[in-house]
Parts: structure tokens; sequence; C-alpha cells
């Protein structure tokens, strides 16, 4: 067993939350070819996406506070088998309609591993750490898109579509063994918590009334909902649109990536010098320039995939700074249900999200205006979250705490 407070268990929860990523990310570029394979629209592989956040968020509201009871190992273990099972079914899938199928099963298993990954961080490193440690995790995590669309690409041109899905299957198969063998269970006994649906229900208000935990939460959805954006869109705006083959948009995914990277190496290296709240001011003002300036471009005709990539290259270091960030915002005064404050926020995160992946497949022209427009929109109501709801609530809090 992996010691909790060590590098390898760090990296280990890195690789578990990374199933999100990896399974949203490797099949981007597959996106068209498997319209023309499965007979179907775009519409209907974009509904895949869309679908499989819809299904994460909801799942998200259940693994969390069964966590909180019966600690986060068994919840991973189960969820990650389900994800093995539906990544074969997707692999298999004989039209789209079972392919949305394996593709809600897989979200309802896959949502344990960034969920419970995030809990896990709370659960070892308290408060004040977890913003650092989380930082540091995303940045390997991080490793997991910038690679996944030109591991997407490269299974796409030599083996076909299906065999992304059954790679899943490995990835899904070897994280089942490091949690049978590996894992330790990071909640202690004392911290345990009733499942009893008043009690959930009881959690789940307590968050909601929160302006912290709301405010940090809306940051972190509205810029997620950027991103989701891009990544809806962008396999049809760029491969179809703008003319480049899945290998090159492999390579542009994996400069974009490279942005989140950055962020997340100075999230956690400014962590404790600039504090959560200067760091998110800075990075919700760079979401905002970023995608405000992609929205103009496209409004002006300038359909280029530099007028893409560029500025959603500095969308994403400013997301790479607000996701740890706000994530140990709205986990930190909340220690006595991590998993369900985790839970809430992902499933926040997950439907604001979906809600604007399907906006962009609604009403995609055949541009990248609606993309950009989409991603323009994400960056200012992250701006506009911090100055209304996290900026107020953090100069209260420090008020209470100035006083004698």
């Amino acid at each position: 067993m992996l010691r909790l407070k060590s590098p390898a268990t760090v990296v280990a929860l890195a690789a578990l939350t990374a199933l999100g990523p990896l399974a949203t990310d490797m099949y981007l570029p597959a996106m068209p070819a498997m319209a023309k394979a499965l007979d179907t629209g775009p519409d209907q592989v974009q509904l895949t996406l869309s679908l499989y956040m819809a299904g994460f968020a909801m799942a998200q509201l259940f693994c969390g506070p069964i966590s909180d009871r019966f600690g986060r190992r068994p919840i991973m273990i189960a969820g990650f088998g389900l994800f093995l099972l539906a990544s074969l079914l997707c692999a298999f899938a004989p039209s789209v309609e079972w392919l949305l199928a394996g593709r809600f099963l897989q979200a309802l298993g896959g949502a344990a591993g960034p969920v419970l990954g995030r809990a896990a961080v709370r659960d070892i490193y308290g408060p004040i750490e977890a913003g650092r440690m989380l930082s540091y995790m995303a940045s390997v995590t991080a490793l997991a898109p910038a690679l996944a669309p030109i591991v997407g690409a490269g299974l796409l041109l030599f083996f076909g579509w299906e065999s992304i899905f059954l790679l899943l299957t490995v990835y899904a198969a070897a994280m089942l063994l490091v949690l049978a063998f590996l894992m330790p269970e990071p909640l202690a006994r004392e911290n345990r918590q009733s499942v009893h649906p008043a009690i959930i229900l009881r959690n789940y208000r307590m968050l909601l009334g929160q302006r912290a935990f709301m405010g940090y939460t809306l940051v972190n959805a509205s810029g997620f909902a950027g991103l989701f954006a891009f990544l809806s869109g962008s396999s049809f705006v760029l491969i179809e649109f703008m003319g480049m083959s899945p290998f090159e948009y492999g390579i542009g995914f994996t400069l974009i990536v490279a942005g989140f990277f950055s962020g997340t190496l100075i999230s956690g290296r400014y962590s404790h010098r600039l504090g959560r709240d200067r760091l998110l001011l800075l990075a919700t003002a760079m979401c905002a320039l970023a995608g405000t300036t992609m929205a103009g471009l496209a409004a002006m005709g300038v359909f280029s995939p530099w007028a893409v990539i560029g500025p959603h290259i500095l969308f994403l270091v400013g997301f790479g700074i607000v996701m740890p960030q706000s994530m140990s915002g709205a986990l930190a005064p909340n220690p006595q249900c991590a998993g369900s404050a985790s839970s809430l926020f992902g499933f926040l995160q997950m439907t604001i999200a979906a809600f604007g992946g399907a906006l962009v497949g609604r009403f995609h022209d055949g541009t990248s205006l609606t993309m950009a427009m989409s991603i323009g929109l994400g960056g200012v109501l992250s701006l506009v979250a911090y100055q209304l709801l996290v900026r107020p609530a953090s100069q209260a809090a420090a008020s209470t705490q100035a006083r004698p």
C-alpha cells in the first residue's frame, strides 16, 4: 500500500482523476469519422459529449455523499468497474443510439474518479495545503488531455475509432488494479457521515446557501463551460471547416493543453505568495480577455486556426489557475462533508458545461462563430462571478476574522 502523504499517492490520485479528460478528449479527433461510420450527423455525435457530461453531473450527486459514509476507495472501485463495461459497449456499438447509451453509462462510472480524487486530497491535506496539492495534481492530470487527442488521432488512423474505447477499457482495468492493491483509504472512520436522505439534503441546502461555495463553484463552472464549448465544437471547426488533419488537430490541442499545464504550475507556485483570491482575479480576467478576443476575431470573419488556438491557449492558462484554486476555495470550509461538497461542485460545473456544449451543437453554423461566442461568454461570466460573489464573501470573512 502507498503512504497517504507521499508523491506516489498524489500521482495515483491524478491518474484516477485523469479518467475524465481521457474519456472526453481522446475521441475528439474521431468525431467526424464516427458521424460517417454510424451514418448520423454532427449534432448526434456532439450529443455523445453533452450526454456524457450530463450523466457525469448526475452521478456526482450520489457518489460523493455515499463515499462520505463508506469511504472513497470502494466507491471508486465500483465506478471504474462500470466504466470498464461501458467502454466495451461503446467500442462495439452498432449504432449511434447504442453509443449514446454507452457514453451515459461511462459517465455514471467515471464520475467517481475526479469527484473522489478531489475529496481525497481534502481528506489528506486539509483546507490550506489542499489548494497547492490540487494545483500540482492538476499539472500531472494535464498530461491526459495533452496526449489524448494525439493518441486518439493515431488510433483512428491505424485501427479505427473503436480502438479508442478499447484503450479506455484497458486504462480502467489498470486503475482498478491500483485501487485494489495500492491505494489506501483516505477518509478516517471518525469523519464518516450518514447516508440518510435528510442528512444529504441538509448538506446540499447548506452548501447552496454558502455565498463563498457558490461563488467559487460558478467561477469554475463558467470557465469550464468555455472549455467545454471548445471540446464540443473544435473538431468540426478546425478539421471540417478550417481543413486541419486529425493529426494537426492533435498537435494544436496539445499546445492548448500546454497553456493549461502552465496555469496549474503558476497556481501551485504562487498559491501561498499571492493568495487564492488574487490569483483568481488575475485568472478570470485572463479568461475573459482571451474569450472575447476569439469571439471578436470570429465576428470580424477571421477564420484561421490560429485565431482559435492562440486565444484558447491564453484561456487555458487562466483556467489552469482557476480550476485548483476554485476547487480548494469551495471545499475548504466544509471538511465535515467534503464528498458532498465535491459532488455538488462537480454537478453544477458539469451541468452548466453540458448546457453550453449543447448550445454549440444546436446553433453550429459551419464556422467558428458560435463556438467562439460561447467561449467568450464563459470567460466573462467567470470574471463576473468572481466580482459579485467571491470577492464580497472573502471581504466579509476577512472582516469577521479581524474583529476582536
